[in-house]
């Protein structure tokens, strides 16, 4: 079988490791896979250090016509037996043109767990042969948006936890992001956007330092919205509680010397970063939002609080910050939940199985 998938992220986020880790373990299974990427982008340069195929092209968005004609060209080549479509900036409605044309068949995966209008599901769905849902939270939102259950495959995330077993410790994270020795420590991992909810850690960090519990967290990521994000940290008066570390590819090297990490998103398909948390062995305060609750098991491997609740966030913070010990049990109990219930392995199957039903079904 070969397949082509296509990413139209540039940046190796969350969403774009996963096709990194579906494609390797496709080629392990004798499957041939060609990642194609916008030219010049991370996931091609990660891509090919994973010592996979590589295709890059040029592409200036959704209305792009020249790559929807060179994207339909590829797909109708005769080494093609699949398009898996993933995600990114048009990559949906690219994906579903270049495939038709070409007359090849195609399957999406749907990461998002944000409501779309009628018109566009009915426009869009029906073009894919298969859509795969990426946590329970995804695939009712897709049946509740009109899209048939028959057509869904829950197909969840998975992280590679050996990525993740080994970190520096306290001092040498310390001496990095220059934090305090002795102050408790947490990560928020995600992008700057508004559904991520950085506000919502903000406002929960102001009510900690007024109630005189005043731990550090370091943001990982960029984004558009990171100025706005600093702007709110001086206003709430927390900016000495904030480190901003950018983008960082060592991610694996400092995420398990924290002592939580916080992901207080409005809106969350499954969510990565819990489950690279998790893989590390840190406790994740997470909200009550899309795909979360099915990574974090609240009150054994992390806290869930209501969405956009500042109070309870705070909340919890504080009472992971102040039972270490209890913390730390429940960062064991979170890889061990990670380890079983999200290996590469099982995602990669998954794929697998709805790859040949696709292909039976084409005949």
């Amino acid at each position: 079988m070969s397949v082509i998938h296509l990413e139209t992220g540039r940046d190796l986020l969350g969403g774009a490791l996963q096709v990194l880790y579906l494609a390797q373990g496709l080629q392990e299974r004798g499957v041939n896979s060609v990642v194609m990427v916008p030219k010049g982008s991370e996931v091609a340069e990660a891509a090919r250090k994973r010592w996979l195929r590589v295709e890059e092209f040029t592409y200036r968005g959704r209305a792009d016509a020249l790559s929807l004609a060179r994207l339909a060209w590829r797909f109708s080549r005769s080494d093609v037996q699949l398009v898996h479509v993933h995600w990114g900036p048009g990559a949906d409605s690219l994906g579903a043109m270049a495939a038709t044309a070409a007359r090849a068949p195609v399957i999406l995966t749907r990461r998002a767990a944000d409501a779309e209008t009628e018109w566009m599901v009915g426009a869009k769905y029906g073009v894919f042969h298969r859509v795969v849902a990426i946590s329970g939270a995804v695939r009712d939102l897709l049946v509740e948006h009109g899209v048939p259950a028959e057509k869904i495959a829950l197909v969840r995330d998975a992280v590679d936890a050996s990525d993740w077993q080994e970190s520096v410790d306290a001092a040498e994270r310390n001496s990095e992001f220059e934090l305090e020795p002795g102050v408790p420590a947490g990560a928020m991992v995600a992008q700057f956007l508004s559904r991520k909810g950085h506000w919502v850690l903000i406002d929960a960090l102001a009510i900690l330092k007024r109630r005189g519990v005043a731990p550090t967290v370091v943001f990982f990521g960029g984004g558009p919205r990171e100025e706005t994000v600093r702007t709110l940290a001086e206003v709430a008066g927390v900016e000495d509680r904030i480190r901003f570390a950018g983008f960082r590819d060592d991610l694996h090297r400092w995420l398990g010397s924290f002592d939580f990490c916080v992901l207080p998103a409005l809106s969350e398909g499954l969510g990565v970063a819990a489950l690279q948390a998790g893989a590390a062995g840190v406790p994740v305060i997470g909200a009550r939002a899309g795909g979360l609750p099915e990574v974090i098991e609240h009150g054994r491997t992390g806290v869930l609080c209501p969405p956009g609740d500042a109070g309870a966030l705070a909340t919890a913070i504080a009472g992971i910050v102040e039972d270490r010990e209890g913390a730390r049990a429940m960062g064991e109990r979170a890889r061990q939940r990670v380890g079983n219930l999200f290996p590469v392995g099982a995602m990669v199957t998954g794929n697998l199985d709805v790859y040949r039903e696709v292909v039976r079904g084409r005949g």
